[in-house]
């Protein structure tokens, strides 16, 4: 055999084989299918402006990506990518270390008595949401749930504790491991992929310690938070680019049936909804992470389409370009804010905390720095 035939057959041999990975190799998760709403795009409250272009920032050094902030008592508390909670003045002059989770801290909020109550889906051997007390000095870390009815809760995402001390968090996907894969951007991104739809909501009781589920078949249940008379939660649901409304004592219903507990609030979102913070004067604010990607919404009634791009290496896997993008809604859905910034690098925003007179975002850039912008100069 030649030279240059051997080579041809190695070619093909390789191709086959390739072929034979893209098509018959098994998937971590089977895609369902589904039917994504038409884009509508940049139109309508959400045409296209640069109302964030007057950006600020406050820099944080070596701390990475700060994807949930909260204010409290003249403080910016950020769960950074490296397992750090941090608080900082929101001038930037004063900063340290509040807990070190040695995991992956995402959405956390405080209690009644000032304890952290964190979500972290890679902390310990899987995940589970913490109490942290003694902020100010050694803090002390204690596991709450990591798991119901004896199966582990794989995903915490975000976290909202009620007046009467009932908390209230998402566990993003029950399929994927955040804790296996390692990294939580990543599992998200597998997870939105395959649109699993195995995403709850979910209560924990600290006088009775139990866990208890009030909606499942979400996908991935990201940002929660409590409606203002504490009787409904709004859930982003990150893969389908819509907010629910969801009565507290619902009880294990499902995102697939009607149900008089729960409904959609606003949909068909020109982003994908991260995170959701309550604001002043009836606003909820609402990080769009990444804009609509074309690949999702066409894969969507193609699941193995969605299987051969599960098969890539994650920096193959399609994912829509970086863009700044936040909204505000009231309860009801309606739109009450539309901020962009078509030219800006502080892309991937998650979110949007209030104080008096700002407004601090959240994201997963790779700036070292929380951004922010005076209310005055967006009109609030």
């Amino acid at each position: 055999m030649s030279l240059k035939l051997k080579g041809y057959v190695i070619v093909l041999g390789t191709l086959f084989l390739l072929i034979l990975y893209l098509t018959l190799w098994p998937v971590p998760i089977n895609p369902p299918y589904w039917e994504a709403p038409q884009a509508e795009g940049y139109t309508g409250p959400h045409k296209e402006n640069n109302r964030l272009a007057g950006m600020e920032f406050i820099e944080l050094d070596n701390y990475k990506q700060p994807e949930h902030i909260v204010y409290r008592k003249n403080w910016l508390y950020a769960a950074m990518k490296d397992g750090e909670i941090i608080r900082v003045r929101p001038d930037g002059s004063e900063r340290d270390v509040v807990v070190d989770t040695g995991g992956g801290p995402l959405g956390f909020a405080f209690d009644s008595k000032g304890a952290l109550i964190i979500a972290d889906p890679l902390y310990g051997d899987h995940g589970g949401l913490l109490r942290v007390t003694n902020t100010d000095g050694e803090a002390e870390i204690e596991l709450l749930t990591d798991s119901h009815e004896g199966n582990p809760i794989h995903f915490p995402d975000a976290v909202v504790v009620a007046k009467n001390g009932l908390i209230y968090f998402s566990d993003a996907s029950s399929l994927v491991k955040a804790k296996e894969i390692g990294d939580v951007g990543k599992a998200g991104e597998l997870d939105i992929l395959a649109n699993s739809s195995t995403g709850r909501v979910l209560e924990y009781n600290p006088k009775t310690q139990q866990t208890r589920v009030l909606m499942n078949d979400l996908s991935f249940a990201n940002g929660i938070a409590l409606s203002e008379d504490e009787q409904y939660l709004l859930i982003n649901e990150t893969g389908k680019y819509r907010v629910w409304k969801l009565d507290v004592t619902a009880v294990n219903i499902s995102a697939f049936e009607q149900n008089i507990s729960a409904k959609i609030v606003i949909d068909n979102l020109p982003g994908l909804p991260d995170n959701i913070m309550q604001g002043e004067d009836g606003r909820y604010w609402i990080g769009l992470i990444l804009p609509r990607n074309d690949f999702l919404d066409y894969s969507a009634n193609k699941p193995w389409l969605r299987s051969i791009a599960m098969r890539l290496p994650n920096f193959l896997l399609p994912k829509g370009n970086g863009y700044s993008h936040v909204i505000a809604i009231n309860e009801s859905g309606d739109i009450l804010a539309d901020l962009q910034d078509s030219g800006s690098s502080y892309t991937e925003i998650t979110g949007a905390t209030e104080s008096d007179d700002k407004l601090f975002f959240h994201h997963l850039n790779n700036t070292n720095t929380i951004g922010w912008i005076k209310k005055e100069d967006i009109g609030f």
